[in-house]
């Protein structure tokens, strides 16, 4: 397994994915590694010599390869981070996994059930370590939910509800957006806005233990906002799940597509002594942009609670906390110390099965409905 070459040495960053005109592998992936330690980005591949050039000189990365299979077998790569289109993410991976390279893919770890199954089962095979995007249970105020739920908070947890609009996939898409409005390509409202917060919801109160769900597209065409085209969406643009929760608790969940003229996301967490509320833009909780609220005991108006400064381990940057890197940069934090302390904290390939195979369920259930 290519490693860092000693406990002190920076852990060698190559991206395949990171283009000169943008995304959000230079939206969010470097800025989150220039916040935090331990970290360089040494290399990049792109789909062809030329392109890799114009990204490698637009982001001052020394090397650029026109080939992923280049990039993974170059010796000063330790991490390889891919961050490409989901339909792609099986074939990068496995090539970066018989390197012998560490992988960071970007969620959904693949594209459907059996291709996360497979690279989680390639990756234990080989005892190679492998981390997943789910940087939404790295967010500083989603951490501290956890937290004050696992202190008492509320109480003993009866009933957790959830509202959020995924802004895509709504009545107009943006351009270059089509392929995440066909169904067949794995990148969906159920699976990245909905995967994205689910799991930060379970890693906060625990796994479903049985659920019914609803996936409907009540909008079988949508409008390309530049040209007025008229196209098809298989994708759905409503994602209803109910169920209970370990422990007991009931759960509502329910994404809609595009955005709302009255709630974009709202989390309210009720229990026996006390309730809690999360409010934000977007249901993409993955983008930590969220305000934290709270009540218990003989407390009757709900009150903002700031997420304590310790919350906060990432502080090389200037910045308010409510950049879209700053949760990908606190899993970016965990990797490192992860990789230095030999734990297993950070979500890896394994974890990306389970999520899936939730998701899994849910279309199974919607199925049988």
């Amino acid at each position: 397994m290519s490693s860092p070459t000693s406990p002190t040495a920076p852990i060698g960053v190559g991206f395949i994915g990171l283009s000169a005109s943008g995304g959000w592998a230079a939206r969010a992936h470097l800025p989150a590694l220039a916040a935090v330690p331990g970290y360089e980005v040494r290399a990049l591949s792109a789909s062809s010599p030329a392109s890799a050039k114009a990204a490698g000189e637009k982001y001052d990365i020394p090397l650029a390869f026109g080939s992923a299979e280049e990039l993974v077998r170059c010796d000063e790569v330790d991490l390889v981070v891919v961050t490409v289109k989901v339909p792609h993410h099986r074939e990068l991976v496995l090539a970066a996994l018989e390197a012998g390279k560490m992988v960071f893919s970007e969620w959904p770890l693949g594209n459907g059930l059996a291709e996360a199954e497979e690279l989680a089962a390639v990756a234990e095979a080989k005892g190679i370590r492998t981390f997943v995007g789910l940087q939404a249970r790295s967010a500083p105020p989603v951490r501290y939910v956890r937290d004050l739920i696992a202190d008492g908070y509320v109480g003993e947890v009866l009933s957790t509800s959830l509202i959020a609009s995924g802004l895509g996939w709504g009545a107009e898409f943006a351009p270059g957006g089509e392929y995440l409005l066909d169904r067949a390509n794995g990148a969906t409202l159920l699976t990245i806005p909905f995967g994205h917060t689910i799991d930060a919801v379970t890693m906060a109160l625990g796994e479903f233990t049985g659920l019914e769900a609803t996936l409907a597209t009540r909008r079988p065409q949508v409008r390309n906002a530049a040209t007025g085209q008229l196209v098809p969406m298989t994708a759905p643009d409503q994602v209803a799940v109910s169920g209970v929760l370990e422990g007991g608790a009931v759960a509502s969940v329910h994404f809609r597509g595009g955005a709302s003229r009255a709630t974009n996301f709202h989390w309210e967490i009720n229990g026996t002594d006390g309730d809690l509320l999360l409010t934000g833009g977007s249901g993409h909780l993955q983008f930590g942009q969220v305000t934290v609220h709270g009540a218990q005991g003989e407390d009757t108006e709900l009150k903002e609670l700031p997420v304590p400064s310790s919350y906060s381990s990432v502080v090389r940057l200037a910045t308010s906390g409510t950049e879209v890197w700053y949760p990908v940069a606190h899993a970016y934090d965990q990797i490192r110390a992860d990789l230095a302390a030999g734990t297993h904290h950070a979500p890896d390939f394994a974890h990306a099965a389970r999520r899936h195979r939730l998701l899994d369920r849910v279309e199974r259930a919607a199925a049988s409905s």
